[in-house]
C-alpha cells in the first residue's frame, strides 16, 4: 500500500480522508497515516480516528510518503505545495473520487483532487493542485491551472480558461468561451458571460467586479 497524509486539519481535509477511503473501496490501495498542520496546537489531537502526527518537519527524510493538500483556501494552498516543494518534497497524490467521471483526453494534474458526483468531459487541462468538489461539470476545450478551487455545484462550460489560483463559489455558472483571470475570486451562484480579468472579486448574474486587488496579494 502507498503510504499517505493529508496537510489540513479543517473540514475539506476531512473530505480529502473521505474521497482516500472511498478509493480503497473501489480497489484502491491508499494507507493514510494522518494529518500534518502548521499548528503545534494541532499536533497529537485525533481526527476521525487518525492522529494529527505533525507539521511539515515529519516528512523529513520520508520521501516515499504522499501528500495530499487538503486545504481549500487558494493561498494557502500554495504556500504549504512551495514550502514542501523547497524542502524537495515533491510527492504529492492525485485523488479522483471512483464516483466522478473523467471523459478522453483529459489531463489530470499533481495533487489534484476530484470529488464525488463531478463530471469531467473531453479535451480538458486541469492544471497541479486543483480541487473540483462535489457535483461540479467541466466541459470540453477547458483549462484550469494549478492552485484553482471549485466550490460544489460549480457548472463550467466549454473552451473556458481560468487562470492560477482561481477560487470559484459554490453553484457559480460559467458560460462558453470566457476566461477568468489568475486568483480572482467568483462569488456563489455567479454567472460569468464575458471574460473577468485577474486579482478581482466578482459576484452576481451577469458577475460584475466589485473588487480588485494588487497583483501578488496572494503571496
Amino acid at each position: 500500500m502507498q503510504d499517505l497524509v493529508i496537510y489540513g486539519t479543517g473540514g475539506f481535509a476531512r473530505e480529502t480522508l473521505q474521497v482516500a477511503l472511498d478509493i480503497n473501496e473501489d480497489g484502491g490501495t491508499w494507507n493514510v497515516l494522518g494529518f500534518l498542520d502548521d499548528d503545534p496546537e494541532q499536533h497529537g489531537q485525533s481526527i476521525h480516528d487518525l492522529p494529527v502526527l505533525g507539521g511539515a518537519g515529519w516528512l523529513t527524510n520520508r520521501s516515499d510518503v504522499q501528500v495530499a493538500v487538503g486545504i481549500g483556501s487558494t493561498p494557502a494552498k500554495r504556500k504549504v505545495v512551495r514550502r514542501l516543494a523547497d524542502a524537495q518534497h515533491s510527492a504529492f497524490a492525485t485523488l479522483i473520487h471512483p464516483r466522478a467521471w473523467i471523459g478522453r483526453r483529459v489531463g489530470v494534474g499533481a495533487g489534484t483532487i476530484v470529488c464525488a458526483g463531478t463530471m469531467v468531459t473531453t479535451d480538458i487541462e486541469i492544471g497541479d493542485h486543483v480541487i473540483l468538489n462535489l457535483d461540479c461539470t467541466v466541459g470540453h476545450d477547458t483549462q484550469i491551472e494549478q492552485f484553482t478551487t471549485v466550490a460544489p455545484s460549480v457548472n463550467i462550460s466549454g473552451d473556458i480558461r481560468i487562470g492560477e489560483g482561481c477560487d470559484l463559489g459554490t453553484g457559480a455558472a460559467i458560460i462558453q468561451g470566457v476566461s477568468i483571470g489568475a486568483w480572482t475570486v467568483l462569488g456563489a451562484g455567479a454567472v460569468v458571460v464575458r471574460d473577468l480579468p485577474a486579482n478581482v472579486t466578482a459576484v452576481g448574474a451577469p458577475a460584475r467586479a466589485i473588487k480588485e486587488r494588487p497583483a501578488g496579494w496572494h503571496e
